[in-house]
């Protein structure tokens, strides 16, 4: 126990020292991001929601799907979630948003998910970052977005006014 809170503290000073919500090596534009780079399809997944309820990452296949990466404790990420809800109100019927918590203890996704008033959305616990690995996330506040066919279309960070555009460009 004493051994993962060192190593989530050393991760959390990483990033501290990297910037909340920088690139992290991630590309940030879709010239810059090699569409399908998962290993395997970008779907094949399974976790759990914040609420504790199975999730499988196969649920989302068929229709347009967001992914967010974000942290309880990152500012940047919680500054992005006027964005993330228009888009859920606007669109939310026609495409999957789905928050990935990680970068801290379960006990800390609520509280976030209250603050940043995105309780509607399904927010998943990835407190173990086996999500985030899968899609090579190596910062909070990254966006991942899907097409109906299951190929990786964006991957990268955000700004608030800026996802519910996207999310329409998703669309078609």
């Amino acid at each position: 126990m004493v051994v993962r809170r060192l190593s989530w503290l050393f991760l959390v000073a990483v990033l501290a020292v990297a910037g909340c919500g920088g690139s992290g090596g991630t590309p940030s534009t879709d010239a810059d991001w090699p569409a399908g780079t998962p290993a395997g399809p970008p779907l094949e997944f399974t976790a759990t929601t914040v609420d504790g309820e199975p999730f499988d990452g196969r649920s989302l296949a068929g229709k347009p799907a967001v992914l967010w990466f974000w942290a309880p404790w990152c500012p940047v990420c919680l500054q992005q979630a006027p964005g993330v809800r228009e888009a859920f109100e606007q669109y939310g019927d026609q495409v999957a948003i789905v928050g990935v918590a990680g970068l801290d203890e379960a006990a800390a996704m609520p509280e976030f998910i209250r603050l940043a008033k995105v309780e509607a959305i399904t927010n998943l616990s990835d407190e173990t970052g086996e999500v985030w690995k899968r899609f090579g996330i190596t910062s909070q506040s990254t966006f991942v977005l899907i097409d109906p066919a299951g190929t990786i279309t964006f991957q990268g960070r955000l700004d608030a006014d800026e996802v519910p555009a996207r999310v329409a460009e998703l669309l078609g």
